[in-house]
C-alpha cells in the first residue's frame, strides 16, 4: 500500500500568511490521519523577492502554531534539496525532455509583441492567450537560435479544443475548456522554472500522493495534469480547499484583515487557539464542538467534512475562541503565558533604556509605556492635524510610509528611518515634518519615547497594523487615491 505523502510549498516573499498555515494544517491532518508523511518545500524561484529571512519566519511561525514536518530544507530528508532554487539542473533536464518530445518549445517573442497580441485579443473580446507564434519554428532553427544565446522562454503546448476533466476530492469532476488555457511558460528567460514545471517535477520526485491546495489554483489545473500526461507520470490526488474570506466575503487580504501569523503571535493569541480556529475554517468536528486540540482534529479528521462555502476569517470570533482557551488555563499557566508573551527579560530590556530617563517613579512606567503591551490603540483624530499638510496629504504620507514598510524585509531603526525620510523627500518635506504623524499612530500620544526606537521594538506586524488603523480612522484610502498614490510609490527611492 502506498504511503500517503502531502506537502506545503510556500514562497518566502513576505510575512508568513495565515492562508499558508490553514493549508499546511489540513495537509498535516490528512497525512497523519493516514499514517503518512508531511513535507515542507520552499518555492523560492522568485529571486528578486525571496529571502532567507522570510523563509526562517515561515519555519518559526508554523512551529509556533505546532505544525511540524517530516522532511524539509531545515530538517533534511531523502528527497532533497527542498529549496527550488537549489534544483535548477533538475528542472532543466525535464524541460529539455519536454522540448525533445515535442510537448514544449522555445519562445523568442518579446514582451512588446506579447503585450500587443493580448491587447488585440482583449479588444476583440477574446480570452488573452499566447497565439502560438514560435510553436511553428522548425525545431532545428529553434535550437540554433537557443545555442546562439538568443533570449527565450520555454512554453508548453496545450490543446485548443475540448475539455479537461479535473478530479477534485471535494467537487467531484470539474470540466474546464482548453480554450481558456494559455500555453504556459515553463522555464523563464533567466533559466529558472515557473511554478507549473517546478511543482509537477517536485511533487513527482518527492513522491507526493495527495495535494491539498487553495481553490484559486483550480482554473489552472489542466496545465498541471497535461504535464503529468506529457511525462507519463501518475498525477497525485487533488483537493482544492475553499479560500479564506473576510467577513464581507471578499478574499482574505491584509487591507481588511491582518494576515500575518506573526501578527497574531505578537497580539497575544495562544498558538493552540489559533490552530483550533484555522481547523474550523470550513471543517467541523463530528460532534460540532468549537474547541479542540490538534491531536483531536487529527483523530477525527475526514476531508469530506470540508464545506465548499468560503470560510469566514473573523477576528472577533478568533478573539472569542482565544478567550475560551485562556480562561481554561490553570492560573499558574496563564501567568507563565503572559510572561512568555511580553513580560520576559528580553523584551523588557529593549524597553527599559527608553523609559528610564523619562520617569521619576516606577508607577509612571505604565502610563508612559502601555503602548508597548497593547495591540490596537484608541486613537484621537485631532492628534493628526498638521501645520504644513492638508488632511489628504496626511493620509497620503501615512499610506506611502505603510506601503514602504510592508516591503521592508530587514526591520531596523535605520531601515525605518530611511523609509520615512524617503517618503518625506518625495513630498518635498523633511523627516521632522512626518514624525508628528508617527507618534500618535504608533504610541497613541502626541509625544513619547523615541517613536523610531518604538517601531523597531514593536516589530513590523504591530507597526503596520497601527498605521493601517490610523489611516482608517482618518477616512481610509479611496480606489482613485490608491491608484494615484501607487504611481507616487514607484518613484520613491
Amino acid at each position: 500500500m502506498t504511503t500517503v505523502r502531502t506537502r506545503i510549498a510556500p514562497s518566502p516573499t513576505g510575512d508568513p500568511h495565515v492562508g499558508t498555515a490553514y493549508i499546511a494544517l489540513f495537509n498535516l491532518c490528512f497525512a497523519r490521519q493516514h499514517g503518512g508523511q508531511f513535507i515542507l518545500r520552499i518555492e523560492d524561484t522568485d529571486q528578486v523577492r525571496s529571502t532567507r529571512e522570510s523563509e526562517q519566519q515561515i519555519y518559526d511561525a508554523l512551529r509556533w502554531l505546532g505544525i511540524e514536518w517530516d522532511e524539509g530544507p531545515d530538517v533534511g530528508g531523502p528527497h532533497g534539496p527542498y529549496r527550488q532554487s537549489e534544483r535548477g539542473a533538475i528542472y532543466k533536464q525535464y524541460s529539455d525532455e519536454l522540448v525533445a518530445k515535442g510537448h514544449a518549445f522555445p519562445c523568442f517573442c518579446s514582451a512588446e509583441r506579447l503585450d500587443a497580441v493580448r491587447a488585440e485579443q482583449m479588444a476583440s473580446k477574446e480570452t488573452p492567450r499566447y497565439d502560438g507564434h514560435c510553436m511553428h519554428i522548425a525545431p532545428e532553427e529553434a535550437q540554433r537560435r537557443v545555442a546562439a544565446g538568443e533570449s527565450h522562454v520555454v512554453r508548453m503546448k496545450v490543446p485548443s479544443e475540448g475539455v479537461c476533466v479535473v478530479k477534485d476530492m471535494l467537487r467531484g469532476e470539474v470540466e474546464i475548456g482548453w480554450d481558456r488555457i494559455d500555453m504556459q511558460v515553463l522555464m523563464k528567460a533567466d533559466g529558472l522554472p515557473t511554478y507549473f514545471l517546478a511543482n509537477v517535477v517536485d511533487d513527482h520526485l518527492m513522491g507526493i500522493t495527495h495535494v491539498l491546495r487553495g481553490e484559486e489554483w483550480l482554473p489552472s489545473a489542466p496545465k498541471l495534469l497535461k504535464l503529468y500526461e506529457y511525462f507519463g507520470w501518475e498525477a497525485p490526488v487533488n483537493c482544492y480547499m475553499p479560500l479564506l474570506r473576510n467577513p464581507d466575503k471578499s478574499k482574505l487580504s491584509k487591507r481588511k484583515n491582518p494576515t500575518s501569523i506573526t501578527f497574531y503571535q505578537r497580539m497575544g493569541f495562544l498558538p493552540q487557539a489559533m490552530l483550533n480556529y484555522l481547523g474550523r475554517m470550513g471543517w467541523s468536528m463530528p460532534d460540532e464542538r468549537e474547541k479542540f486540540t490538534l491531536d483531536e482534529m487529527i483523530a477525527h479528521f475526514d476531508i469530506t467534512r470540508v464545506s465548499l462555502g468560503g470560510p469566514i476569517f473573523d477576528l472577533e470570533k478568533l478573539s472569542w475562541l482565544n478567550g475560551q482557551w485562556l480562561r481554561e488555563l490553570p492560573v499558574e499557566r496563564f501567568a507563565e503565558e503572559v510572561q512568555k508573551w511580553a513580560f520576559h527579560p528580553d523584551y523588557l530590556m529593549k524597553i527599559a533604556p527608553h523609559v528610564q530617563g523619562r520617569v521619576e517613579t516606577f508607577s509612571q512606567i505604565a502610563p508612559l509605556a502601555a503602548f508597548f503591551f497593547s495591540g490596537g490603540l484608541n486613537l484621537d483624530a485631532s492628534l493628526f492635524e498638521h501645520k504644513k499638510l492638508s488632511p489628504e496629504q496626511v493620509r497620503q504620507a501615512m499610506q506611502l510610509v505603510l506601503w514602504k514598510l510592508e516591503a521592508l524585509r530587514q526591520w531596523s531603526k535605520d531601515g525605518i528611518t530611511a523609509v520615512i525620510q524617503a517618503v518625506a523627500e518625495s513630498m518635498g518635506l523633511k523627516l521632522r515634518d512626518l514624525m508628528p504623524l508617527m507618534f500618535p499612530a504608533i504610541t497613541g500620544q502626541a509625544s513619547s519615547v523615541s517613536v523610531l526606537d518604538a517601531m523597531e521594538i514593536l516589530g513590523p506586524d504591530l507597526t503596520r497594523f497601527r498605521l493601517r488603523q490610523a489611516i482608517e480612522l482618518l477616512g481610509g484610502v479611496s480606489k482613485k487615491e490608491n491608484k494615484e498614490w501607487e504611481k507616487l510609490l514607484a518613484a520613491i527611492a
